[in-house]
């Protein structure tokens, strides 16, 4: 019979791919941002709030904080590297407006980390009370990433498309989520199991409204055809009524 620790090592690996493949999930939509040199619509809060997130558990799982937490630390520190390249290549082909706000959101999410970690490891001398401080804002913050895709439901529902949110992103956090949830089950870790369950319901909700708008590519170019030859349809009967009115003018 295999022991709790097995199994939870066994999960835990599956964990680390699944969060790796999570974190890799957005390189289509950096890969277009790239090749058009233009961030477009997309927006940075997913993976500013992935970058927060990753480095809270980072701390979460060093020995000093919550020991025997290797594969925490492995995961979220492979994180914190692909958010980084993310936010890099989001800083590059962003205007000035959108780069400075996202230089500012790091440059507080590092002050945070910094007096984060200095309050816990001064104020407290054991790893129960470093583990539930650092757990708690663990908490915080991966609710966040799971949610933090959520920010464009307005954009998807206002436009009727989905083409500015990214499918494998949302299948990926599901796929997380169940993952760490069962990790957090096999040996009781409610700090890993709330955020982490409740992300799986975010992106349930995620998967939901991208099944409700999709729309194949041919679709949206025809319907942007359509779009297009409506207003100059448009343009073309106002500009006969305005050459009518001024001959009717003239007579």
């Amino acid at each position: 019979m295999v022991g709790k620790d097995t199994a939870r090592n066994v999960v835990g690996i599956i964990g680390n791919v699944i969060s790796v493949l999570l974190f890799l999930s957005p390189a289509p939509t950096f890969r277009r941002i790239c090749k058009k040199k233009s961030v477009e619509q997309y927006s940075p809060v997913p993976y500013l709030a992935a970058l927060v997130n990753c480095m809270v558990w980072v701390f979460y799982g060093l020995p000093m904080v919550h020991p025997n937490s290797t594969l925490v630390v492995s995961t979220n520190g492979s994180g914190t590297a692909i958010e980084l390249v993310y936010l890099t290549i989001f800083l590059i082909y962003a205007n000035n407006r959108q780069r400075l706000k996202v230089v500012l959101v790091i440059i507080v999410e590092l002050i945070f980390m910094a007096l984060l970690s200095s309050m816990v490891l001064t104020v407290s001398h054991n790893t129960k009370t470093r583990t539930s401080i650092v757990g708690v804002m663990g908490i915080i913050f991966n609710i966040m990433m799971y949610a933090s895709p959520l920010s464009i439901m307005k954009l998807v529902i206002t436009t009727k498309s989905v083409e500015y949110m990214p499918f494998f992103l949302s299948l990926a956090s599901l796929g997380n989520g169940l993952a760490w949830t069962a990790y957090s089950l096999i040996r009781f870790d409610y700090f890993i199991l709330i955020p982490n369950g409740i992300g799986s319901l975010f992106a349930i909700a995620q998967l939901i409204l991208y099944a409700v708008y999709y729309k194949p590519i041919k679709k949206q170019i025809a319907a942007r055809h359509t779009e297009g030859e409506l207003g100059l349809s448009e343009i073309v009967a106002k500009a006969g009524e305005s050459r009518n009115n001024g001959a009717a003018q003239n007579i």
